[in-house]
């Protein structure tokens, strides 16, 4: 497993980094717990959560910070909190009324406080702005943020799902206001969904050095290959993938990776793993999985890296018009 500083932090992270929404899910605390232990077995280090982890299964409002607590009971158990790069988010919906979601200075400061106590620990390694919040002044976010940093409680601080505007704003009145400013982005991002990233936002991450975590970079399990064909999926989100992806476009993407796939002694998830991994301006994909059977799978992609021609011909198959802009409310 390579390690790469995450943005121009300090912060030293995995090349993988294991994602958590399933954690009281669709994978229960033994399962989530043995998830956790083979991916620090395999030399993994960076964890990402978010306090609002799964309220969008069966249990709804009552799984809030599920994930969390999880997360906090396996590092107590193992003794190894200094062993990880942990890192949550705020900003979802944890409660009913007008306080119960938002990026508000109080609501900000009062979640990091409640994330701290679910996990157990005195500090977050990295706490990220969930997506953005535009009833709230940007300014008031970050001195919640640059507050809760100067109090050791947060270590950096990022951002996910911002449009490219919103995180540049952040970025000028951080340096204006002298906040610590944001070190990373994780936005979605395969090659299956590219253009909302790499048109506006890659070139900003690169030029100001963010580290980049891009979550569902196997399209939400459609680049494992199990999706063929008039083939059927058992899972819960077989449908929704199915309509999103399952149409000549996306078989020729299957096609492309396990054709060289087959040339490397990789599999398809690993191949599309590597298209993330090649790239110079991604620090570490977020990998997810049940058991750890699913998860040896996506460890297989570390230190693997394509040929120029590799890319190209991936980039080729999954390019987007020219034309293509993202419309943000």
């Amino acid at each position: 497993m390579e390690y790469r500083n995450l943005g121009r932090s300090d912060l030293k992270v995995s090349e993988l980094c294991l994602g958590t929404m399933q954690f009281g899910w669709t994978a229960n605390e033994p399962e989530s717990g043995a998830v956790m232990d083979a991916f620090v077995a395999a030399g993994g280090n960076f964890i990402d959560t978010a306090d609002i982890y799964s309220t969008w299964g069966p249990r709804g409002m009552a799984a809030a910070g599920e994930s969390e607590r999880i997360i906090g009971r396996w590092m107590k158990d193992r003794g190894n909190r200094d062993q990880i790069v942990l890192a949550t988010k705020v900003r979802g919906k944890m409660a009913e009324g007008p306080d119960g979601e938002g990026l508000a200075r109080a609501r900000v400061i009062r979640c990091c406080e409640d994330s701290l106590r679910r996990l157990q620990t005195d500090h977050l390694d990295l706490y990220q702005c969930h997506w953005a919040d535009l009833a709230t002044p940007i300014e008031e976010t970050l001195l919640a943020l640059d507050e809760l940093v100067r109090a050791g409680k947060v270590r950096q601080l990022g951002a996910s799902n911002y449009p490219a505007w919103r995180l540049m704003e952040a970025l000028w009145q951080s340096d204006r206001n002298n906040f610590a400013r944001f070190i990373s982005y994780q936005p979605q991002y395969s090659l299956m969904e590219r253009a909302c990233f790499e048109i506006e936002a890659m070139p900003l991450c690169k030029h100001h050095g963010f580290g980049v975590m891009p979550y569902s970079p196997l399209a939400a399990g459609f680049l494992t290959g199990k999706y063929r064909r008039g083939g059927q999926v058992a899972s819960v989100r077989a449908k929704e993938i199915q309509e999103k992806y399952a149409n000549e476009r996306g078989f020729a993407v299957i096609d492309a990776l396990e054709k060289i796939a087959r040339a490397r002694d990789k599999s398809v998830t690993q191949t599309a793993l590597a298209w993330h991994l090649t790239n110079p301006v991604i620090t570490a994909p977020i990998i997810g999985a049940n058991t750890p059977a699913q998860l040896q799978e996506s460890l297989g992609a570390a230190g693997y890296r394509l040929t120029a021609v590799e890319m190209e011909t991936l980039n080729e198959r999954t390019k987007y018009p020219r034309n293509w802009r993202p419309i943000w409310d």
